[in-house]
């Protein structure tokens, strides 16, 4: 396929491909963009970088064009918010023209403008599976005029235990609907996944080896563990990177070279699964910008970072799976562009560097770099060893235990002062009479005197009782 044109794309999206100055179709944008056009269900292995976004954005905002506004039509799910909010960019770019609208629906941010995006009805919802079926737990998340369902990196979901959420996610979704499935590799159980969405789907380049694109320059530094910062900084010194994308294996890591890079004078960024969405929309920008010259981060972006032009990616660690390298390594060299990929390896990871070589077919060349001292003492230590790591988190632990035993301790303390304070209180005071307060023999208030008639308790105006009143000679008066 020699032009978007002759894929006889919408004007308006012809237009902005041209914007974006995209020469021709990459090969999965050619080889996939037709039969979606017809319909069609896709399965298709497309590996980073070779365009698989436009690839089926371009045949669904073409179809998108007739539809009308106020319904959700699509849904895009992907594994990492990092590749949602890239999806996401890419649809504004080539629906710049058109009254299509987006909507990210990921974690780390409020749910909120979510809520309003399923209520308005955001034509393409672009989407993680956890914060998506947070949704559907309320009324307002109903997608029945939903026609198009994409999945993006499945085998990605699979590494990240996303296959339950994804067949509960369908439970939500129209049968009737067109699905496109995408995925760099086909294991069993997303061959299994894929034969329960789709529905006799075109297939494509299913038997292709996956490798690194074409105009990636990779090589191998050989260096011992505490040097890699070391060398890393070395290279960045000497002008040989301008920027770089760094890849460590954990979150521990990146932030210890974060530090040592910032206390030397570089100025860099960290991305990785502890980061708000704040911070970590924040590094990107600021990488993409220029801000930062260097971007540490961990696997979790490795399919999500889109830098126009990045020149350079750092494999400070071995990854553990060759997939993992194919996806870090594709970062740079995107839409048949060239880049360069450095590789650092310790004696301790050979043996995944050569089951890397195994899986792309040849052998990386090993460099050293004449002007750095292999020998030279570490600045400082990079990382603490795990066993020390672990002595240190039981300490700690064992610490906050006794903290706690003796505030415990103490409260009871405090409990059994306060109760035996009490107690002395209550034998100290005076014992009291069992007659006191009670009216004396006169009827009155004080004990052993008389009261005069008329006078102090009891009822006003009334004396001293007396006998019945008799008249004159001693006898009864008549009453």
């Amino acid at each position: 396929m020699s032009s978007f044109a002759s894929l006889k794309l919408h004007p308006t999206l012809l237009q902005a491909v041209h914007e974006l100055g995209w020469p021709k179709p990459t090969p999965i944008q050619a080889d996939a963009i037709p039969p979606a056009l017809e319909g069609k269900d896709l399965l298709a292995c497309a590996s980073t970088g070779s365009g698989k976004t436009a690839a089926f954005l371009l045949p669904i905002l073409h179809q998108l064009m007739s539809t009308p506004r106020g319904q959700t039509k699509v849904l895009v799910l992907t594994p990492t918010r990092e590749l949602a909010a890239q999806i996401l960019e890419d649809l504004n770019d080539l629906a710049v023209h058109t009254p299509i609208t987006g909507a990210a629906i990921i974690g780390g941010v409020r749910m909120g403008p979510q809520e309003h995006a399923f209520r308005s009805g955001a034509t393409v919802l672009v989407a993680t599976p956890g914060r998506l079926l947070d949704h559907f737990q309320h009324p307002y998340a109903k997608l029945p005029h939903l026609e198009y369902l994409v999945l993006d990196e499945a085998d990605r979901m699979l590494d990240m235990g996303f296959l339950p959420d994804i067949r509960k996610v369908l439970r939500h979704l129209p049968t009737k609907r067109q699905t496109l499935f995408f995925s760099a590799t086909m294991p069993d159980p997303i061959v299994t996944l894929s034969r329960e969405m789709l529905k006799q789907p075109v297939t494509l380049n299913l038997e292709r080896k996956a490798a690194p694109a074409k105009g990636i320059t990779q090589a191998v530094y050989p260096v011992s563990q505490e040097l890699k910062a070391s060398l890393l900084l070395h290279l960045l010194n000497k002008g040989e990177m301008a920027e770089a994308l760094v890849f460590t294996r954990t979150k521990h890591r990146t932030n210890r070279l974060a530090e040592f890079l910032e206390k030397s004078g570089v100025p860099v960024a960290r991305i990785h699964g502890n980061r708000s969405q704040g911070q970590r929309t924040d590094a990107l920008d600021g990488f993409r910008e220029g801000r930062y010259r260097v971007l540490a981060a961990t696997d979790i972006v490795a399919r999500g970072i889109d830098v126009t032009a990045l020149g350079h990616v750092v494999n400070f660690d071995v990854p553990a799976m060759p997939e993992d390298y194919i996806h870090r390594v594709g970062r740079t060299a995107r839409a048949e562009a060239t880049g360069d990929a450095f590789t650092f390896v310790c004696p301790e990871e050979e043996a995944d560097l050569r089951a890397i070589e195994k899986a792309i077919g040849r052998r990386l060349p090993r460099i050293t770099v004449p002007d750095f001292d292999y020998k030279a003492k570490p600045v400082q230590r990079f990382e603490v060893p795990i066993a020390e790591r672990i002595a240190a988190i039981r300490a700690r632990k064992a610490e906050e235990r006794a903290r706690a035993k003796a505030k415990l301790e103490r409260k009871a303390q405090l409990a059994s002062e306060e109760a035996d304070r009490r107690t002395r209180k209550d034998a100290e005071r005076p014992a009291r009479s069992p007659h006191a307060g009670r009216p004396g023999p006169s009827g009155g208030g004080q004990q052993g005197g008389s009261r005069p008639a008329g006078s102090g308790g009891g009822r006003p105006g009334r004396g001293r009782r007396r006998g019945p009143r008799r008249g004159p000679g001693g006898g009864p008066r008549p009453q």
